[in-house]
Order: structure tokens, then C-alpha cells, then sequence
């Protein structure tokens, strides 16, 4: 068995999420696997950096799968892609040594939520980004978000069904900017919870909307209660942006990632 990784994106718009489902229900895992088992002629399980909700999208996803079957690396890129459907592609694919794995060799991730906000709902982006139709105020909700940064108990951020071991995160950046009538976060942990960055959103739209102040954000982290945090911020504007590895696996990074400084080797 060889085990190989590969970049992809997904539109997780007609997605019920990243995780194959045993009830019926289309998941970007299902399709990659079906697509990559016709190339291998066998059954391939494959595992993702970070999995997604429905809804959520991803332009940097990472996954691996080991497989028997052998194939120059363009034969399995264009043989997947053709057996892909239209909102998934992969981006790249590689030989990576046994001991990677996408989810427990990742050190860092990085989500963006955008947001329109106007008065009037949006048609086009309407399936990419979230619309708030009451002005933000970008720099009320960047001081709260220096209320995130560092190492805490995100317990307050976490659905009540995460089944993660802990709730410490450590949040390197949350970065807020306008252009126009687009506002996006941009957030860089090295690791996220169940819902994690939409409902720290939710918080950050609050306050930016002028309903709660920006300390409020200090004060629902500390208070460690999800029912103190308002609400979950939908779907539809969150995308998975890119992974962060050890430098050893050269695994590529898109363009626009926010991991500059970070090193993956010292963990």
C-alpha cells in the first residue's frame, strides 16, 4: 500500500457536509472516494484535514488515502477529477511518506467567513457569503476579536454536540477587513471545534452591529457557556482555506494563507 494526499476544493452548497453519512445524503467524502476507488479498481477510505458542515466550503481542503493501484501522478489527477462531479476538484495530488496524516500532522488551519453587507439580500454570492443588512462596524469587531487571540478554554464557541477531547484552542490570528460592502474574517488556529468559527462570528457580528460592546466577547469566552454566546452564524459564508504541515512533507499552500511566521517543524 502507498499512501498519497491531494489538495481539492468543494462549492459545499448541495453538500450534507464533508463526512460520508450512513443514512442517505451527498457528502464530499462519498464522491472523492467513489471517484478515487474507480481509478484504484478497489474500496479507498479517505481521511481530510478538517471536516466540514453542510454548507461550508473549501478551497484548501487536504486529504489522504492508501491505495494498491499504480498511476503517474497526472493519471490519478485527471482519472479523479473526470469521475468527480462539478463542485468538487482536486488541485494536487503526491506521494507522501506512511506516517502523514492529513487531520494528526496538521499544526495550523485557516477559515474565512465573508459577509455582505447592504441593505438588500444578494442573488449571486447568495450560497458564498452571509448577508447582515445593518451596517458593521469592522473596527468595533477587530478589537473584540484581540479578545480571542492565544490559548483558552473556547468551550463558549463549541456546539453541544463537538465531541472534541478538549476545548483549548490556540487562535494565532483573527484578522477583520472591509472592502467595500464585503466584510471577511479570516481566523488561524491550530485546530477548530464543532462550529467554532461561526459562532465566534455570531459574537463578532453582535458587536459589530453595535448590540453588544466589544468587551462582551471577553466576557462570553471566560464565561465558558455556549447559551451565553448568541447565535451560530449560517453556513453559507464559511470556506476551509488551507492547512498548515511540517515543511518535510512539502505540501503545497494556496495562494492568500495567513501562515506567515507560523512554523509547523517544532511541533
Amino acid at each position: 500500500m502507498a499512501r498519497m494526499a491531494l489538495g481539492l476544493e468543494y462549492d459545499g452548497t448541495d453538500f450534507m457536509g464533508w463526512q460520508r453519512q450512513s443514512h442517505a445524503g451527498r457528502t464530499v467524502q462519498g464522491c472523492l472516494e467513489e471517484a478515487i476507488s474507480r481509478v484504484a479498481d478497489h474500496p479507498v477510505d479517505v481521511v481530510c484535514a478538517g471536516r466540514t458542515d453542510a454548507g461550508v466550503h473549501a478551497l484548501g481542503q487536504v486529504a489522504h488515502f492508501d491505495v494498491e493501484a499504480r498511476r503517474d501522478l497526472r493519471g490519478w489527477l485527471l482519472g479523479i477529477n473526470s469521475n468527480l462531479p462539478v463542485d468538487v476538484a482536486v488541485n494536487w495530488i503526491m506521494d507522501v511518506p506512511d506516517e502523514f496524516h492529513a487531520r494528526y500532522r496538521a499544526c495550523a488551519r485557516h477559515y474565512r467567513y465573508c459577509i455582505v453587507n447592504r441593505p438588500t439580500r444578494p442573488a449571486v454570492v447568495r450560497s458564498q457569503m452571509t448577508w447582515v443588512r445593518h451596517p458593521l462596524d469592522e473596527e468595533r469587531m477587530r478589537a473584540a476579536g484581540k479578545f480571542l487571540l492565544g490559548e483558552h478554554d473556547f468551550s463558549a464557541f463549541r456546539a453541544v454536540e463537538c465531541q472534541a477531547r478538549s476545548p483549548i484552542r490556540h487562535v494565532h490570528r483573527l484578522e477583520v477587513q472591509r472592502d467595500g460592502e464585503i466584510v471577511s474574517l479570516d481566523v488561524v488556529a491550530d485546530g477548530f471545534l464543532h462550529h467554532m468559527v461561526r459562532n465566534m462570528v455570531g459574537v463578532m457580528i453582535d458587536i459589530g452591529t453595535g448590540k453588544q460592546a466589544p468587551e462582551w466577547a471577553e466576557r462570553v469566552l471566560n464565561g465558558r457557556d455556549r447559551t451565553l454566546g448568541g447565535v451560530t452564524a449560517p453556513p453559507q459564508g464559511l470556506c476551509f482555506m488551507a492547512v498548515l504541515y511540517p515543511t518535510a512533507y512539502s505540501i503545497p499552500l494556496p495562494v492568500g494563507t495567513l501562515f506567515g511566521g507560523l512554523s509547523a517543524d517544532n511541533e
